[in-house]
Order: C-alpha cells, then sequence, then structure tokens
C-alpha cells in the first residue's frame, strides 16, 4: 500500500518537472537560442570551435536543455551542471560514451549527489549529431575544451 502511494508520488513529481522542461525549453526556442547566464549567447563556444558548435548549439536546446538548462546549470538534485564540470572537459571520450549510451547511477558534481538517468541517445542522433552537441557543451558557457570529430564519436563503443 505505501509503496503504491510512493509510486503516485514520483509519478506526480515526475509530470510536473517534466511540465516544467517543456515550459523551459519552449521559452527558449521563443528567444532563438540557448543562452548563457545573464542571456547573453554563447559566441565563444562559436568562435573556439567553429560550425561544429553552432549546429551542437541547435541540438542542445533541442534536446539538452529541458532537464540541463539553456545555461548549462542543470537542476539542484536531479540533472547535473554540464557548466565546469570536469566529466565534461576531461577525456572527451567520457562524455561521448554518456550521450551516446546513456548513464545511470550516483554521480557528484561540484559537491552534490545525482543519481537519475541520462537516456542513451546513440539511437536518435547521429555521430555527426553526437559530434557537434559535444563540442558545444565541451566550449559553453566557462567551459573552454577542444571540439569533438563524427570519427572520435564513431570510434566510442560502450
Amino acid at each position: 500500500m505505501e509503496r503504491s502511494r510512493i509510486a503516485r508520488i514520483a509519478a506526480l513529481a515526475l509530470i510536473v518537472m517534466l511540465a516544467s522542461c517543456a515550459k523551459s525549453s519552449e521559452s527558449s526556442s521563443a528567444t532563438g537560442s540557448p543562452s548563457a547566464p545573464g542571456g547573453a549567447s554563447t559566441p565563444a563556444a562559436i568562435a573556439q570551435n567553429g560550425v561544429e558548435a553552432n549546429d551542437g548549439e541547435k541540438v542542445y536546446a533541442q534536446e539538452c536543455s529541458s532537464c540541463h538548462q539553456s545555461n548549462g546549470e542543470g537542476v539542484k538534485g536531479m540533472f547535473p551542471p554540464l557548466d565546469e564540470n570536469p566529466a565534461v572537459t576531461g577525456d572527451p571520450t567520457v562524455l561521448v560514451r554518456i550521450v551516446k549510451y546513456g548513464l545511470s547511477g550516483k554521480v557528484t558534481v561540484g559537491g552534490s549527489d545525482y543519481n537519475g538517468m541520462m537516456p542513451a541517445w546513440g539511437q536518435q542522433l547521429t555521430n555527426a549529431d553526437i559530434a557537434s552537441v559535444v563540442t558545444y557543451i565541451r566550449s559553453a558557457w566557462n567551459n573552454k575544451a577542444s571540439a569533438v570529430t563524427e570519427a572520435a564519436v564513431s570510434a566510442v563503443s560502450q
């Protein structure tokens, strides 16, 4: 009985969260593109890593920003930040593997714990899309990491 009640509360919380994420995504789309803190776009990411980051910004706005937010700050306790995240700016194969194959279980970012599930995007996005969005994430906001190629994404296996 108690388990059923908890499941219903969790389902309701998920529905509320998804509705909130959809509104966040719609407001990003209405303004044209995701923005950095303070509402400024991220031209530095595009300047640093070129067209790949520009294309990746579009993929990020469509597929990632509803959870990780348009500013890359995530949602405390639910979705980890991508801005200034060592898993994002470190070895690019780590981030590619997460985007391509998903991730579940506990992770700690910036001293906060997250225990959710990142979906696998490898079936919905092409390797070129993954390379673009990973390049964007690695160079957006306060991140200053290098671009990732389609070939590098293709080489990453589970």
